[in-house]
């Protein structure tokens, strides 16, 4: 009978071996660097993930960012403005716009922490003000916020783009495993929006949802 290896404390195969030297260096493994959560997290509607969206004044979408469904809609503002990237038209010289005219959000954006984003980058903005925020607000002087309603009344433009989206299963009830994989099923259900918004030659009104 043949002599059996790695029993009673001989060496095993040479690939076994091998295989095991890999595991105790503790290498990553190759390839791209996925987020640890792949924007999935616990939310009231369970586990979700969070799509944050600007688009322009005719709906066309100018950014995506994604989120565990329990984040906050602030907290995704700086990241989806950085996002923004509205190329010239062509033979015109320039970088890409990023800066929009004027930016519309709801209520998710009402925090100071938000408004001191817009203001650092002199981004003029329609924001409705929390009930909460206006009562911590009433015992204190300073001036109170702006709110233009007639402005504030276009924003639906988003709520349409965001319902375009709900269109797609996939996208509606996310089956993807990688946020990476998530994100570019989104992108490519506006490839007709993008295609338009490459043609684009005036400055955007921005619009932002969640």
């Amino acid at each position: 009978m043949g002599r059996e290896r790695g029993r009673h404390g001989d060496p095993g195969s040479p690939a076994r071996c091998r295989c095991q030297g890999r595991t105790k260096r503790g290498g990553r493994k190759r390839g791209l660097l996925n987020p640890k959560d792949e924007a999935l997290g616990r939310s009231r509607g369970g586990f979700s993930t969070k799509i944050h969206l600007a688009c322009d004044g005719k709906g066309r979408p100018l950014s995506v960012v994604l989120s565990a469904g329990q984040r906050h809609s602030s907290t995704q503002l700086e990241e989806l403005l950085d996002a923004v990237r509205v190329p010239r038209p062509e033979h015109s010289p320039g970088r890409p716009r990023k800066r929009p005219g004027h930016l519309l959000a709801d209520r998710g954006y009402s925090f100071e922490s938000s408004r001191r984003v817009l203001r650092r980058r002199s981004i003029s903005h329609t924001i409705p003000e929390r009930e909460d925020h206006k009562e911590r607000r009433a015992g204190r002087p300073g001036r109170r916020a702006g709110f233009d309603r007639e402005a504030y009344r276009r924003r639906n433009v988003v709520e349409r783009c965001v319902n375009r989206l709900k269109q797609w299963r996939a996208i509606a009830t996310r089956y993807e495993k990688r946020a990476l994989n998530y994100r570019a099923m989104v992108v490519n259900s506006f490839a007709d929006d993008v295609a338009a918004l490459m043609s684009r030659q005036t400055r955007p009104r921005l619009r932002c949802g969640a």
